[in-house]
């Protein structure tokens, strides 16, 4: 939101690219719409994972209980390459007090073929909500129940005030990221996005 905001003064038309996995929470949905209309930006392009792809790789839908990085690689990985490609430029909300790999984060990268802009990567946490509160920006509904970090229902969880905002992401597992800011899929990973080539070759 802090992102978007900033983003809307200058053009409320600029690209934004919201990812619609399949599998967010029906808050998240709403508050997208929120967000549009608060803002009064022109320029949302949702993207989703072709149904071709997510048929012949999770056609039960519980890809994420069973290989969790194959899921997201699935629903996430491949279609925001594919929506950004077009693009020279990724301008990202990371920020490095979120931790693990983003604790050393440049405000620019080169990254994966893309220059990839992170203009908050040294803001903190009161930065961020000092924004929010300053201009009276909505906030999500889910952050009141204890969800820090809000991804995908099935692998989001509220945090503990003893816990990191990410741990209530994929919990008991050891993943940190979903991918489409390291686009090094590990071997399982691999093997979707095969099956995913093979089905469109068929």
């Amino acid at each position: 939101m802090a992102l978007l905001a900033l983003a809307a003064e200058i053009d409320p038309s600029v690209p934004v690219l919201f990812l619609d996995t399949g599998k967010l929470f029906p808050e998240t949905l709403a508050y997208r719409d929120q967000i549009v209309a608060h803002l009064g930006l022109t320029g949302v392009r949702i993207v989703q994972p072709d149904i071709l792809d997510v048929a012949a790789v999770d056609s039960t839908g519980d890809l994420w209980s069973r290989q969790a990085g194959a899921c997201c690689y699935l629903r996430k990985v491949v279609p925001l390459v594919q929506a950004v490609t077009p693009f020279g430029a990724w301008v990202t909300g990371r920020k490095r007090y979120q931790g693990d790999g983003r604790s050393a984060l440049a405000p620019i990268e080169a990254s994966d073929g893309w220059v990839k802009i992170n203009p908050l990567a040294s803001w903190t946490k009161q930065d961020v909500f000092g924004l929010i509160a300053k201009r009276n920006l909505p906030k999500h509904p889910l952050l009141a129940k204890g969800y820090l970090s809000i991804g995908c229902q099935p692998c989001t969880r509220p945090v503990t005030a003893l816990e990191d905002e990410r741990d209530g992401r994929w919990a008991g597992q050891d993943k940190t990221e979903c991918g489409i800011h390291t686009l090094e899929p590990p071997a399982v990973i691999a093997e979707s996005e095969r099956e995913i080539a093979l089905t469109r070759d068929a």
